[in-house]
């Protein structure tokens, strides 16, 4: 009985020890990574599980308040976001948005990589460790937002995906592969020109 007891108080204290962790390199990421790019899948789920639609990319930011999402597959997309404005462009319907970078981010997913203030905005729980990865629930301390909750997946120190559960219980799962933090990206990198002949719609 003894043993068992042992046993048992070990697990708990190995699974404090490891949430603790996943917390601690949610704050390192946010503190020392200030660039970086990677590949990424993105799966959204609807909220019966029914359906499902992918998507493919590459994704790159630099802090502060600068990253890039390249929608390639099955649709083309970009969303930019330059310190000033987020903008979005669609490919096939060549049009372009834009809105000021405080009104589209705020507590938003994005600013846990572009720079946002994650301790002001988010609280931080450690959840259990699944597919190989250690997870952090942030929830936004705003009651009012677009998403319920976000999660981030770390192997090791290497940021591998983030879980989005939006207002109407929709969930994205943008999974990273290939990612290389403080990687040295050209300023223009961040910088969106509207195509020629697009439809532009600032916000």
């Amino acid at each position: 009985m003894k043993k068992f007891l042992v046993s048992t108080l070990l697990m708990f204290a190995a699974a404090a020890a490891s949430a603790q962790t996943a917390v601690d390199t949610l704050k390192d990421f946010v503190r020392d990574v200030k660039s970086g790019r990677a590949e990424f899948t993105q799966t959204v789920t609807s909220p019966d599980g029914a359906k499902k639609k992918t998507s493919s990319g590459k994704f790159e930011f630099s802090r502060p308040n600068r990253f890039r999402f390249t929608y390639l597959k099955p649709f083309e997309q970009v969303i930019v976001a330059d310190g000033q404005k987020v903008w979005i462009y669609d490919a096939d319907l060549n049009q372009a948005s834009s809105r000021k970078f405080s009104q589209a981010l705020g507590a938003t997913p994005a600013a846990l990589l572009a720079g946002g203030s994650l301790e002001k905005d988010f609280d931080l729980a450690a959840q259990p460790a699944k597919d190989g990865l250690d997870w952090v629930e942030a929830t936004p301390k705003a009651k009012e937002g677009s998403f319920k909750s976000v999660r981030v997946g770390f192997k090791g120190k290497t940021l591998s995906a983030i879980e989005v559960v939006d207002a109407f219980n929709q969930r994205s799962l943008l999974q990273f592969s290939q990612f290389v933090a403080n990687e040295p990206i050209k300023a223009e990198t961040f910088v969106f020109t509207v195509p020629k002949g697009a439809d532009l719609i600032e916000q």
